[in-house]
C-alpha cells in the first residue's frame, strides 16, 4: 500500500554566500577623506568566481566595491553592506595577498581608487604566541537602510591583530593612516580593532520575495526530509505536519533555524486565528545563536507571517574578556533586534500560494 503524500509550505531560505577569507581594517579615528575602514575578502568557487575583492567603506557609511576580473560580484548583493553600494570598480590589483598562518594574519593589498590614488594595506604579524581564537557574529548589518535579507556574517577561528610583533601600514596617496585599537586586551595582549577570519560563513536570512511558493512533498507522519542541500526536522499533531527546524548544509558548518512551537502547515490553518513561537539560529557552537519571536495571523484568505530576533544575539563567551567586550560593545549583540521580516502569502486561483515578503528596520 502507498503511504499518502502530503504538502506543506515552508516560507524560509537560508542562502550561504561562499567566502574564504576575510579582514576588516578599521582607521575611523584617523580618516581619509573619503575612507574610514579596508575590507579585503578571498573568494575561491563557482558563484563569485577566484580572486580578491576590497570593500572600501566610506565616510558617508556607504561602500565602494574593488574586484578582480576574475571574480563576478553581483551588486545586488550589497544591500545589506553599510549604506549601500555607491561604485563597483573592475581593479587589477598590483598586489594582492592575503594569508594566515602560525605568526597570524599576512596581507599585503596594492591598488588604485576611483580617484586615482594609490592604496596600501599591509598588515605582517610575526608573534611567536599562539592565537587563541574564538566565534563571532559580526554586526555587518547595524548600519544597513534598507535591508532586503537579514545578514548574519558568523565568523569562525576569528581574532583581532595583535600590536606587538606586527608590522602595519595603511596609507592612501602617500599619507598613512593609524589603525584603530581595540580598547582592552585579551589574552594579555594589546590589540588592533583590524579583526580578520579564515573560515567565514556569510549567511542571508530569508531575502525578500514576490514569487510563488514551491511546496514540500511529505509522506504521513514523515520526521526527517532532505530537499537539495536543505533538511527539515518534521512534528505531526492529528496528522498535519509542522516545520521542527530547517538546517542548511554547507562545507564550512550547517546552520538551523529552530522553532519553539512548530511552525504549522500554512495552507491548512483556520481563519482569523493568531499564532505565536519562538525561533533560533544557530550554527556553530563557538559563534553562538540568534534569538527570536515569529507570529502567525490569517485573515480574509491570507496569512501574514511576522519574525524579528528580538533577543539577539546570544554569544558563546569562551574567555572573561569578552563578556566584557560585549557589554561595553552593545552594538555586538543588540543589532539583529532592530530587523522585521514580513511576509504576506496568499493562495492563488491555481491552488499554488504565492508570498510577497521584506525586511524592515525597526
Amino acid at each position: 500500500m502507498r503511504q499518502k503524500t502530503d504538502y506543506i509550505i515552508n516560507p524560509f531560505e537560508i542562502n550561504i554566500d561562499p567566502m574564504e577569507r576575510l579582514l576588516l581594517v578599521n582607521f575611523e579615528k584617523d580618516p581619509d577623506t573619503v575612507y574610514v575602514a579596508f575590507e579585503p575578502q578571498v573568494f575561491n568557487d563557482d558563484k563569485n568566481g577566484k580572486g580578491h575583492l576590497v570593500i572600501g567603506w566610506r565616510t558617508d557609511g556607504k561602500v565602494d566595491v574593488y574586484h578582480q576580473s576574475s571574480l563576478n560580484p553581483d551588486p545586488r548583493g550589497y544591500d545589506n553592506v553599510g549604506k549601500g553600494l555607491v561604485n563597483m570598480v573592475e581593479e587589477e590589483f598590483s598586489e594582492a595577498s592575503y594569508e594566515v598562518n602560525d605568526f597570524g594574519a599576512q596581507v599585503y593589498y596594492r591598488f588604485k581608487d576611483i580617484s586615482d590614488r594609490v592604496v596600501i594595506i599591509k598588515i605582517k604579524e610575526n608573534n611567536p604566541k599562539r592565537r587563541k581564537p574564538f566565534g563571532l557574529l559580526a554586526p555587518m548589518g547595524d548600519v544597513a537602510e534598507n535591508p532586503s535579507a537579514l545578514p548574519l556574517v558568523l565568523l569562525h577561528d576569528f581574532y583581532f591583530v595583535r600590536k606587538k610583533h606586527t608590522e602595519v601600514e595603511i596609507s592612501i596617496a602617500g599619507k598613512e593612516h593609524k589603525p584603530d585599537e581595540l580598547p582592552l586586551p585579551i589574552d594579555g595582549a594589546k590589540l588592533l580593532y583590524s579583526r580578520y577570519s579564515p573560515n567565514p560563513l556569510i549567511v542571508t536570512l530569508n531575502p525578500a520575495t514576490d514569487a510563488e511558493l514551491k511546496p514540500l512533498e511529505v509522506k504521513l507522519q514523515q520526521k526527517q526530509i532532505s530537499c537539495g542541500e536543505y533538511d527539515f526536522e518534521m512534528e505531526w499533531n492529528n496528522n498535519q505536519p509542522a516545520i521542527k527546524s530547517i538546517t542548511r548544509n554547507n562545507k564550512t558548518y550547517p546552520v538551523t533555524l529552530l522553532f519553539n512551537k512548530a511552525f504549522p502547515d500554512i495552507k491548512t490553518l483556520d481563519e482569523n486565528i493568531i499564532l505565536k513561537g519562538r525561533f533560533k539560529i544557530e550554527g556553530h557552537p563557538s559563534t553562538g545563536l540568534i534569538v527570536g519571536h515569529y507570529t502567525i495571523e490569517k485573515k480574509n484568505g491570507e496569512t501574514k507571517v511576522i519574525i524579528i530576533p528580538s533577543s539577539g544575539w546570544k554569544p558563546c563567551y569562551s574567555k572573561f574578556s569578552l563578556l566584557f567586550l560585549y557589554t561595553v560593545a552593545k552594538i555586538f549583540k543588540k543589532w539583529p533586534t532592530t530587523y522585521e521580516w514580513t511576509a504576506n502569502i496568499r493562495e492563488k486561483e491555481s491552488g499554488n500560494q504565492y508570498m510577497q515578503s521584506g525586511w524592515k528596520r525597526i
